[in-house]
Parts: structure tokens; sequence; C-alpha cells
């Protein structure tokens, strides 16, 4: 098998991985048709709404985090995946029906985006943890990549046929797509070989939460790498805003153009977590060059004279933005101790979505003030400096150690703890 597909050789994994295909093609479609709904038939293009409906998702990430991973270490991930993913089904069949009966109002999109947080908080740490239970270390990286892949494949079709969807049948069927999608991850979570799983000991009680917390604190490079995604998460990745708002009030297009712009942005994003699937090990260079060519081609995206200029844009900045998330996924995921590794993904994953309650609002208060160019030339500049800022941090801190290497000619960073860990270099270059 192709090195790049070598975590499907392993029987949960393939199974985990055919069901959420299909559950993430229903998400993106169930992302669009929200915006659609908000955007176009709740509010007159509000983009204060849509921005406050993208914060209701993911306040809870934040707020949950620390508890979230303590409950990821803590009790059978299998279990909490159903639990989690069956709460998402519930609020995305409500919202569907209230749609289909003309019953839905702006409020009802707000409660249900957070009470969609709320499962997601548990769902995302959870989800992250599991896949080391299903694939051996040497093939985290991989099975990391694979899920990218996976999850922009699908949004190379979902957008495309919700805005088809949209178009010919309406936006409450599009939702009832997603909301029966969800069914394919509980099969193949029940279709699981149990006794192949290999499961870590459990945290301790309360104090796991605390433990956490303490763990990051004392790794620099993990808290290196929590600064970069919380930038790009909360200014520069805020595409569902971004691209809506382009798409409808720059160019004036409808929702199957709109759609399209989603497919044609996960080309790059489904090339980039390819790539990252066929790398051995998370490259601290490869992350850079990624975060400088997002700053780069975001801001021509942003400036595109036309609405296919900015579509071929968004194609490098998908790859840019997506070779950054998986790369600093498989870091982390790498570098922590399999006891610590729901706490400590928590922690990752509400820093890097987290971030969002902050940055939506705001990009969406700016799209009305000053312009949806604005939306993503504001994310532009702030990870441009945040880049710059981040490679000064490792040029001059004591806690890590920067080498080049030759042979082949790599730049190494280990910090102080994880050289006390014994960790191999391997996982951090």
């Amino acid at each position: 098998m192709s090195p790049t597909f070598a975590s499907l050789s392993i029987y949960n994994y393939r199974v985990y991985a055919a069901g959420a295909l299909i559950s993430n093609i229903g998400t993106w479609m169930g992302r669009v048709a929200q915006d659609w709904l908000v955007l176009t038939e709740l509010t007159d293009h509000d983009a204060t709404a849509l921005g406050i409906v993208t914060g209701l998702q993911f306040a809870p990430v934040v707020l949950l985090a620390p508890l979230a991973g303590a409950f990821a270490d803590r009790f059978d991930k299998r279990r909490l995946l159903v639990l989690s993913q069956t709460s998402l089904a519930l609020t995305a069949a409500i919202l569907a029906a209230l749609v289909i009966t003309d019953s839905a109002q702006l409020w009802h999109v707000y409660v249900l985006a957070g009470l969609q947080g709320v499962a997601t908080a548990l769902d995302n740490p959870t989800r992250q943890a599991f896949v080391s239970e299903m694939v051996p270390p040497d093939k985290l990286s991989n099975a990391v990549g694979l899920n990218s892949a996976s999850f922009n494949g699908a949004r190379l079709i979902g957008p495309a046929v919700a805005g088809l969807l949209i178009a010919a049948v309406g936006t409450g069927i599009t939702l009832a797509v997603n909301a029966i999608s969800f069914v394919t991850v509980l099969f193949a979570l029940a279709s699981m070989r149990g006794g192949e799983l290999t499961r870590p000991p459990r945290g301790k009680g309360r104090g796991g939460v605390r433990e956490g917390l303490a763990y990051v604190r004392g790794r620099s490079d993990i808290k290196l790498l929590m600064f970069i995604v919380f930038m790009l998460g909360t200014f520069g990745m805020n595409f569902q805003i971004t691209i809506a708002l382009m798409s409808t009030s720059v160019f004036h297009k409808g929702a199957s153009e709109y759609g399209v712009l989603g497919s044609v942005m996960a080309i790059g994003s489904l090339s980039a977590a390819l790539m990252t699937a066929r790398r051995p090990r998370p490259r601290l260079r490869v992350l850079f060059t990624a975060l400088i060519g997002f700053t780069v081609f975001s801001t021509a995206a942003a400036l595109a004279p036309s609405f296919w200029v900015f579509g071929l844009m968004l194609i490098p900045t998908g790859w840019c933005a997506l070779t950054v998330v998986t790369t600093a996924n498989s870091a982390v995921q790498l570098a922590v101790t399999p006891q610590m590794r729901g706490r400590v993904m928590a922690l990752y994953m509400a820093i890097f979505l987290g971030g969002t309650p902050l940055g939506a609002p705001m990009i969406g208060w700016i799209g009305s003030a000053y312009g949806a160019r604005w939306t993503i030339l504001v994310g532009s500049l702030a990870v441009g400096l945040a880049t710059g800022a981040a490679i000064l941090y490792v040029m001059r801190t004591d806690e890590l150690t920067v080498t080049l290497e030759r042979h082949p000619w790599h730049l190494e960073v280990v910090s102080a703890r994880q050289a006390a860990d014994a960790l191999t270099p391997e996982q951090v270059r």
C-alpha cells in the first residue's frame, strides 16, 4: 500500500475513516446551508449575525476544554464519541425541521449553534486522542494527515452539493441531509473491533484538569505551536464568514457559486493533507514556510479583482492553512505522553477553534463597517506578525534548542522538557 494511505491497512481506522468521510460531506453541506440561511433568509446579508452564530458554535470549546480533555483521558473514548455524535445529529435535525416547516427564526439558530458547540467541545479532543488508539505510533502522523484529507476531500464535495441542493430543493432539505450523515459515524463506531484498540492508562480524578494545564505550562514547544494555531484560527481561518461575504457582497453571486468557492479552496486543503500524510514526521521549516505562504496568498485573495481570481487564490491559501494545521496537530500529538493526550489535545483544540468566538464577531463587524475585503486583510496581517514573532522566539529562547542538521538539511527544535523526558528528536523536526 502507498505510504500516503498506510493507516487504511488497519481495520478499525479503515472503518472509522469511511464513516467519517460521509459524515464530513454532510457537515460541510450543513455549514454552507446554515450560513446561507442566516445571510439570505433570516437577515439581509447581516455579517454580524453570521459572526455571532459562528462564535456561539465555538465558545463552548474554550469554556469546556479542560473538563472535556479530562473526560477524554478518563472515560472510554468510543462511548464518548457516540454521545457527542448523537447530540450533533439531534441539533442538526431540529434545525432542519424548523426550516422545513418555515418556523426558523434567528434566535433558534443561535440556541442550536450554542448546543452544537457544547457537543463539539467534547467531540473534538476525544476524536483527536482516539486516533492514537486505532493506529500505532509510527502511523499516527499518517492517520492525522488522512483525517485532514477526509475533512477537506469532503470540503470539495459538500459545498458544491449544498449549493446545488439549496437551489433545487431548499435549505431545509440540505440541512436534513447533514443530520442523516451522522448515522455513518455511529455505525462505524459500532462496527469496530474493541480488542484491537490500544487504550492508554486513564487519567486520575479531578486533579487531571490541573495536571493537564501544568503539563502544557512546562512545554515551550507546545506553547509555541498553540500560539501559532491561535493566531491562524482566530484571525486567518474565518473562511466561513469571509468567503460568504466576498461571494455575496463583493462579487454578487448566488448559492451555487458560493458552494463552488468552498470546493475550490478545498483543492489546496486536500493536497496539503495528503502531502502531510506522506511525511514521516512534522517539521518546523514546513510550518513556517506555510505560514509565510498563507500571509502572501490570503492578501492576494483579499485584493482579487474578479470572482475567478479570488477563487484561484483560495487554492494556495487553503494549501498553506491546512499544512500549518496538520503539521502542528501531528507535532503536538507525537510530543505528549499517551496519558496526557486527551487533555493536551483539548487545550490545543480550544486554542485553535476557541479563538473563533473572539475573531468571528470582530471579523463580521469589520465586514459590516469596512467591507468584505478587510475581513481577509486583517487576518493576513495578524498571521504575518505572528509568524515573525514565532520565528524570533525560536531564535532567542533559552528553553528551545535550535540546530541546523545535514543529510537531509532540516531544522531540529527540542525543548528542555523533551530532553528531560528523553523524547526522540524525530518527533519535533
